[in-house]
């Protein structure tokens, strides 16, 4: 089994387009209004969004791996993106940034390396 998408519901697809764009996700399925389909530059993963009338509130976080956290926070502040957290070292080993999308989905950027999948205490 792999994991093959997430899907966000937002309230307006083209301005999530733009932000999720800005974030460095490669678009690849367009159905405006209703969604819209990217494909994460690293990997094969792929990320959508699609229209409701009202996004409810969530506690879900999406994550997404940037092996330059830290210069693509700068290069997202640069162009008017904020976040709630600024890139920290985690003591699970991860170093975060945490944002929200137009529509308050929480979105967390972060560098694992190889604790992503063999942290110390990973199961034998």
């Amino acid at each position: 089994m792999n994991l093959n998408q997430v899907t966000l519901a937002v309230s307006d697809v083209a301005r999530a387009i733009g932000f999720y764009r800005q974030l460095g996700l490669q678009l690849i399925v367009e159905n405006l209004p209703e969604y819209a389909r990217f494909c994460c530059p690293d990997g094969s993963a792929t990320f959508s969004v699609s229209r409701v009338e009202h996004v409810q509130p969530s506690q879900s976080l999406i994550y997404f791996e940037c092996d330059a956290l830290d210069a693509t926070v700068q290069r997202l502040q640069a162009l008017g993106v904020q976040f709630s957290m600024l890139p920290t070292d985690q003591p699970w080993l991860w170093r975060e940034a945490y944002l929200s999308d137009p529509d308050g989905n929480l979105l967390c950027l972060y560098h694992a390396g190889s604790q992503r999948l063999n942290p110390p205490w990973r199961l034998a």
